[in-house]
This record gives structure tokens, C-alpha cells and sequence, in this order.
């Protein structure tokens, strides 16, 4: 539009003034034009300019909101490190005790299994070889580093029940009395952990465990059918019923 304006007044001054000659009308034209252009691409570089400035700002804006939540979120972060800390030497404190509380109370711990051991070997031999592996797996738990000290104690108390259970059950089975030629198969019975007694498959031999001579003695034909009648009981054979065995003659007898 500007172009248009300077043309139309340059056209004026040739007519008013007839002495500008038609070149120099020309020349001053596109001088015009040039100058016209000109501005509009510097107008086109200020907007772009603009626009980027614009941009610029924008991310400016974005990168600044961006450093306050990371710094926040550092804040934080750091605030959960030093809660972890605190909460690593907690641990630390009470594995400290814990070792103390594991160094005193192992000495305990083995002094129960070699207690069991002896109880076990002046105890009536009964099921000896299922009393003896529960042993040795406990003397071999102790010294061992992957086991807790909790299940550890949990294992010696279980042994300790069971040993405890004994004295409260009838149980008869099937097994070896002797040794070399004169090993024969024969029927075991526990009376809880007071007697036991062991009978020939025929039942022509019945005897029983002398702890004060601690050795096999055998008894007397009557008892044969008492015997017989005690181990299907246990065998839960024949219902329970009243049991005459001579205990209570056997325990007379074992006294000083």
C-alpha cells in the first residue's frame, strides 16, 4: 500500500511538475519497491524473532517448573536416605543384640541336647534306633550357621516333647532281641516309659527290661496271655481293656 501511495504522488509530481523526466520517475518507483520489500522481511524476521522468543520463554518456563520438582523431589529423597539410614543402624543395633543373646543362650542350647543324650542312654531302650538319628540330627543342627537360633530351639523343644509324649502311650512293634546267634525277631510292648517288654512270635518266651541289672529277664509262663492281650491293644487290634502285667512286682523287685 505504501508502494501504491508513493506512486500515485510521484505520478502527480510528473504532471504538476513536467521537468522530472520519466526515468528518474521510474528509477524512484523501484527504489519504492525495494524499500517496501525491505521492510517487509524485516517485519517477517521480528515476527519469527517473536515467535522464538516466545518459544524460548515457554521453555524457559518449563526447564525452571522442572528444576523446582526435582528439587523437591531431591528433598525428599534425601529425607528417605536418612530414614533408611536410621532405620539400617536400628537393625544393626539389634543384630548386635541378638548376637549377644545368641552367644549367651547356645551354651544353654547344647547343654539340652547332651542332657537329652544322657536321658536317652539310661532311659529303657525302647524304638533305639528312631531315638538315636533325632539325636544326632540336633548335635548336628548346633554348630550349623544357616540355621536360626529360633528353629534350633524349636527342634530341641520338639525332641524334648516327644520324649515326653512317651510316657503317656501304649505302642508295640516288631523287632530284633540279641545279638549274633542268638538274635531273634520278637514282639516289643512299652508301657509308657515305666516297662518294656518284648514276647516270642509263639509266645512261648515272654521277658522283660531290668533297668537296675540293665538287662533282658524273662518271666513267667502266665504272663503270656496278658502280653498277648497288651499287644493288640496297642496294635489297636482288640478295643481297650483293663491290663494285668506285672508291674507293679517288677518295680519291688528293681528296688535296693
Amino acid at each position: 500500500m505504501q508502494a501504491t501511495t508513493l506512486r500515485s504522488l510521484l505520478l502527480c509530481c510528473v504532471v504538476v511538475s513536467p521537468v522530472i523526466s520519466a526515468a528518474t520517475v521510474e528509477q524512484a518507483l523501484s527504489e519504492s519497491e525495494k524499500l517496501s520489500q525491505t521492510a517487509q522481511s524485516s517485519q517477517k524476521r521480528i515476527e519469527r524473532l517473536d515467535d522464538a522468543s516466545q518459544a524460548m520463554l515457554e521453555e524457559y518456563s518449563t526447564t525452571l517448573a522442572k528444576a523446582k520438582a526435582l528439587e523437591g523431589y531431591n528433598e525428599q529423597v534425601s529425607e528417605l536416605i536418612a530414614a533408611q539410614h536410621q532405620e539400617l543402624v536400628s537393625y544393626q543395633e539389634q543384630i548386635d543384640a541378638l548376637q549377644d543373646s545368641e552367644a549367651a543362650v547356645m551354651p544353654h542350647m547344647r547343654r539340652m541336647v547332651e542332657v537329652l543324650a544322657e536321658f536317652i542312654a539310661a532311659d529303657v531302650p525302647f524304638l533305639p534306633q528312631e531315638r538315636s538319628d533325632r539325636l544326632a540330627t540336633l548335635q548336628e543342627l548346633m554348630p550349623r550357621a544357616d540355621v536360626s537360633m529360633a528353629e534350633k530351639y524349636r527342634r530341641i523343644l520338639e525332641a524334648y516333647q516327644i520324649e515326653s509324649d512317651y510316657g503317656y502311650t501304649l505302642e508295640a512293634w516288631r523287632g530284633e532281641l540279641g545279638e549274633g546267634d542268638s538274635q531273634r525277631s520278637v514282639e516289643f510292648l512299652r508301657v509308657g516309659r515305666a516297662m518294656l517288654y518284648y514276647q516270642t512270635p509263639n509266645g512261648h518266651e515272654s521277658g522283660y527290661w531290668n533297668a537296675q541289672t540293665q538287662a533282658w529277664q524273662t518271666l513267667d509262663n502266665n504272663v503270656r496271655r496278658p502280653l498277648q492281650k497288651a499287644i493288640a491293644i496297642a496294635r489297636q487290634q482288640k478295643t481297650a481293656d483293663w491290663l494285668e502285667l506285672p508291674i507293679k512286682t517288677l518295680a519291688l523287685e528293681q528296688q535296693p
